[in-house]
């Protein structure tokens, strides 16, 4: 917070246009600590239980919606398309902000490192790293260089657990990822 108010005092000040840069570049930075933060305490209170799933009846359909239409301005500015191709009349027993949380960070995966529908055209992933990839703070050795924090898909994989659901993936080295969120069938 005192950076963020530095920042903010500094950008008042007369400063040159590389002074301008280090200022933007400033901020980038932080927004990306602020994600990190938040990531891990969100991390953090699922693991205690402090979290609640709230599971409830819910149309399946605009949890998923919801989910993608944030992430639709990221998506179009590298030309991903991204629609639902699902019934719009599915109720399921879920908690719909953990679960668009839990399909968010898979598709915001996505559109990082490939072209997405949550099956996507990227890398893929080596069958031997397959389990890694759900653990805290995992990242592939080849993108060390995307911005990331090895967060998402384990607090996707969390998510879903906690829901007695589950992720699976698909993938070969070379041939894309397919990501797969199951539900439990049945009444809550």
């Amino acid at each position: 917070a005192n950076m963020k108010l530095y920042t903010e005092l500094l950008e008042d000040e007369v400063v040159s246009q590389n002074g301008k840069i280090f200022i933007s570049k400033i901020k980038e930075q932080m927004e990306k600590i602020d994600f990190l933060m938040q990531s891990m305490l969100k991390m953090s209170r699922l693991e205690t239980g402090i979290i609640q799933i709230q599971k409830k009846d819910k149309n399946l359909y605009e949890t998923i919606h919801h989910a993608v239409a944030d992430l639709v301005p990221e998506a179009a500015s590298k030309s991903i398309d991204l629609y639902v191709k699902s019934d719009e009349n599915i109720v399921i027993g879920h908690d719909s902000k953990w679960t668009e949380e839990a399909i968010h960070n898979i598709l915001d995966n996505a559109i990082k490192f490939s072209k997405v529908s949550i099956s996507d055209t990227g890398k893929g992933i080596a069958a031997e790293r397959q389990a890694e990839i759900f653990t805290r703070f995992y990242r592939e050795p080849e993108v060390h260089e995307k911005p990331g924090a090895g967060i998402g898909l384990y607090l996707a994989r969390k998510i879903m657990e906690i829901q007695k659901g589950y992720i699976e993936v698909q993938s070969e080295a070379g041939q894309g990822a397919t990501f797969n969120l199951y539900f439990p069938v049945g009444k809550v």
